[in-house]
């Protein structure tokens, strides 16, 4: 099973900004145990604070992998090309956040995306990820 996940602006900067909303540990950090807790799994990584180096990396591995999943950060509410690249590829995607943007600024209540995703996951930290991977694999069994 290969899945991507891919990461958008500024989530580079987790364990620095704003450590109480989004937690102190890196993302590398997290990713190297959800990579060794699922050994079975190639999991694929990318980051970009660049919305359309975002949709190039959908539209590769939307057609290569068995699952995206997508925290596009601030891009959530206002790319309306990430949301056609998410609709013109066959993988499921699963839009993650690592807050509950539903108990934050009313402006991130509402999301491009979620429509055309397979699912939501937000609100359990970094943990989103593994609960986003879990539901993948789940799938496919």
């Amino acid at each position: 099973m290969n899945i991507q996940i891919i990461n958008g602006p500024n989530l580079n900067l987790l364990g620095v900004r704003e450590p109480e909303l989004y937690g102190e540990q890196t993302f590398g950090g997290y990713l190297a145990q959800l990579q060794a807790d699922n050994p079975g799994v190639e999991i694929g990584f990318f980051q970009s604070n660049i919305e359309g180096e975002i949709i190039d990396k959908i539209q590769e591995s939307g057609f290569q992998s068995d699952g995206i999943i997508l925290n596009a950060g601030g891009y959530t509410h206002t790319s309306v090309a990430i949301r056609d690249a998410i609709k013109a590829v066959p993988a499921p995607v699963i839009e993650v956040h690592i807050s509950n943007v539903h108990a934050r600024e009313e402006f991130r209540h509402h999301s491009m995306l979620s429509a055309v995703c397979l699912g939501v996951i937000a609100g359990f930290g970094v943990d989103s990820y593994r609960l986003a991977l879990n539901a993948l694999i789940h799938r496919k069994k």
